[in-house]
């Protein structure tokens, strides 16, 4: 089974590149972000806790978020060739709780794959793409920039960790789409 993690800071491309690499592969997509709205919707139990903490501001706790990707492999783990994590792990804590669950789970994260862009390049993605998305934090060039750096804050450390491990590829996220995507697919082998 082929599991992945997708980096890269807001802009890189990782949409783009983990929609091709989902079609490419036969992949579950796994975003945090659309389990946990999902589980909402449904009103799962886990989905209910989460509601508790948002509705109060706060942050879900990792023991939830891994708990909703835990049902979310149990109901799919037998149609599909692999995953791919978008947007999770964010932190050590979490990197080791997924882990742990996909190791218990006999099915461990393989590679990490990582788009490295530049600053600059970043900003005029995001700038370009609020033009035409509406999203109003890719219309504020200092917002994107405070974005960029919180993520190079928060996840060089995971990154670390997972290069500790020999799972780490970095890969150029600048160039043409299929150039990007062709690099992506040799670091996955």
């Amino acid at each position: 089974m082929l599991n992945l993690i997708l980096f890269g800071p807001p802009g890189s491309g990782k949409g783009t590149q983990a929609e091709k690499l989902i079609e490419k592969y036969g992949l579950q997509h796994l975003s945090t972000g659309d389990i946990l709205r999902n589980e909402i919707k449904e009103q799962t139990a886990l989905g209910m806790e989460a509601k508790k903490f948002m509705d109060q501001g706060l942050l879900v706790p990792d023991e939830v978020v891994i708990g909703m990707i835990s049902s979310k492999i149990d109901a799919t783990v037998n149609s599909v060739k692999g995953y791919i994590f978008d947007g999770f792990p964010r932190t050590i804590p979490q990197a080791e709780a997924l882990d742990k669950l996909m190791e218990l789970k006999q099915i461990p994260v393989g590679n990490v794959l990582s788009l490295l862009v530049g600053e600059e390049e970043l900003v005029k993605r995001l700038l370009g793409r609020g033009a035409t998305s509406g999203r109003t934090d890719d219309q504020d060039e200092n917002i994107i920039r405070n974005r960029v750096v919180e993520y190079r804050n928060k996840t060089a450390p995971v990154a670390d960790y997972y290069r500790a491990q020999g799972k780490l590829s970095e890969i150029v996220g600048e160039g043409s789409i299929d150039d990007i995507f062709n690099k992506l697919c040799a670091a996955v082998g």
